[in-house]
């Protein structure tokens, strides 16, 4: 039996920390779509695609979805799954598609957008993005995974004493208060950076 093309779907929306559930909306989504969000969860593994397809229940982030569960064939599922990107270690790091940057310690973690990074403050010609991003450069970038739950390539590199220092002495470009202490703070060694990849098919 061929795979459909749309499944109709229950969306409901759970509030963090809540037993509130809003509204059920009833939709027909693209089963690539459907499968698409589950990849967050299952990788490019058929085996547990083809288990959730049949349960007919995902969560993903604060939605949960419900359908008609059906036995798809694995051959089928396999298909589909091609169709979606994979790891690709020879892909190298393009500061301009990064969208994301984590900054990590042994007790750290600090998370940085592009957006809130690229804000520059009053009459400052440098953002916090140009220093986190130069702070990279300085290191050895290597390639990590391809997140399904983020659609993006992972890279990673270590940060030496003097790019942390740097980091730190850069806190002041920071265009938040908040986010300006916690790079003051110190306490990371590391830098994790979210990449999307180019347009096209399912972001291949």
């Amino acid at each position: 039996m061929a795979l459909p093309e749309t499944i109709r779907v229950k969306l409901s929306t759970e509030a963090a920390g809540s037993i509130s559930i809003t509204p059920v909306v009833v939709e027909d989504i693209p089963l690539r779509d459907l499968v698409g969000r589950m990849l967050g969860v299952t990788g490019k593994d058929a085996a547990r695609v083809r288990e959730l397809l049949l349960r007919g229940t995902l969560v993903s982030g604060g939605s949960r979805f419900r359908w008609a569960g059906f036995d798809a064939a694995a051959a089928e599922i396999e298909a589909l799954l091609e169709e979606f990107p994979g790891p690709d270690p020879s892909r190298p790091f393009v500061p301009a598609r990064c969208v994301r940057a984590v900054l990590s310690g042994p007790r750290t973690r600090i998370e940085i957008t592009a957006a809130a990074g690229a804000k520059r403050r009053f009459l400052r010609r440098r953002s916090l993005w140009d220093a986190l991003l130069r702070a990279a450069g300085e290191g050895a970038i290597e390639y990590v995974e391809y997140s399904y739950r983020e659609r993006a390539d992972v890279y990673r590199c270590r940060l030496s004493a003097r790019a942390a220092g740097d980091l730190r002495a850069s806190a002041a470009l920071a265009a938040f208060t908040q986010l300006e202490t916690l790079l003051r703070a110190g306490g990371y060694d590391a830098i994790e950076l979210i990449a999307e990849r180019e347009p096209g098919p399912l972001g291949a």
